[in-house]
């Protein structure tokens, strides 16, 4: 039964939308995707290598939650969540096999750890479940905020198919942003077991990502020189910096992710996803502009979409 106290509130969307989200990566991609910074693609493709683990645990947490929420309009956001997410972790795995038959196969052992790390999670109460479900999302929302944001910065003259695969997969989230807090609220709504699982969800998550990312780089025989050191500092430094107000702020008791403003830039993408014909192809992000636009309209889609 949701929790008596609990009250669905309007999210900053109209409605969490499914679109396809299928990117046709060459069959040669390039794993550091970043030119000349191995460190930052690494550091990305450590997180996605999680993706395809971290993703079903959320919805598979969520369906649980199913029997005790009753309001229709959370249940119907949950659907859209899970619905969501499900296309997220398939096109994160058809990214991950192409990054181990491109150089990396040893990274299977990897996975094993991560199957076996949240198959021990699904053993906790369902409360610690959705409290580190709602904590990780509300870091993933610091997250978006700092791909889109920093879009130029991080992305210029990377691969326009990885850059539009990650800001993509950001804007969904910031669709869905409040589902697993809304979620959690509703079955529990206890404060101290949803600050636990915001350092719980983002620590874990990010940790194992910090796992992948030296993999890599031990495979390319870069991890111990002294400068690859500093760079991962200086990436580290920049995930902080720009992702830890997001978790600071969704540790304090009167937390709700619908205090977070939408980048503009996502709004802009969401208005111009509907000027698509249907079923037409997602244009690629055109990482030579300097100011990366939405890719929409006849001036700013690349040739090459998908």
């Amino acid at each position: 039964m949701t929790q008596a106290n609990y009250k669905h509130l309007p999210k900053d969307v109209d409605e969490i939308v499914i679109r396809p989200f299928a990117f046709d990566f060459p069959d040669d991609l390039d794993p550091v995707w970043a030119p000349g910074n191995p460190v930052r693609s690494h550091f990305f493709n450590g997180l996605s290598m999680t993706m395809p683990y971290l993703e079903p645990y959320l919805i598979r947490s969520i369906l649980r939650a199913r029997e005790f929420v009753t309001d229709p309009g959370l249940l119907e956001d949950m659907g859209g969540f899970n619905r969501q997410e499900a296309n997220h972790y398939k096109c994160h795995r058809r990214y991950n096999e192409l990054l181990k038959s491109n150089g990396y196969p040893e990274l299977a052992e990897l996975e094993d750890i991560m199957t076996a790390q949240y198959e021990r999670l699904e053993t906790r109460s369902l409360r610690t479940q959705l409290a580190y479900s709602a904590g990780f999302e509300s870091m993933t929302n610091g997250f978006t905020h700092w791909l889109i944001t920093k879009r130029v910065s991080l992305f210029a003259g990377s691969s326009p198919h990885v850059s539009s695969f990650w800001l993509m997969h950001m804007i969904e989230e910031t669709e869905h942003k409040t589902v697993a807090f809304d979620t959690y609220m509703a079955y529990s709504g206890q404060y101290w077991p949803r600050a636990i699982g915001v350092l719980h969800g983002s620590g874990h998550l990010v940790g194992l990502g910090i796992r992948g990312m030296f993999r890599f780089l031990k495979k390319d025989k870069l991890l111990y020189r002294p400068m690859t050191m500093l760079k991962i500092l200086k990436e580290l430094s920049l995930f902080v910096v720009n992702v830890g107000p997001f978790c600071f702020r969704a540790l304090l008791p009167g937390f709700n992710p619908r205090n977070e403003r939408d980048p503009q830039w996502m709004k802009d993408w969401v208005k111009g996803y509907t000027t698509l014909p249907e079923d037409a192809l997602i244009p690629l992000l055109d990482t030579s502009d300097p100011v990366m636009p939405v890719p929409f309209g006849a001036a700013k889609q690349p040739a090459n979409a998908v």
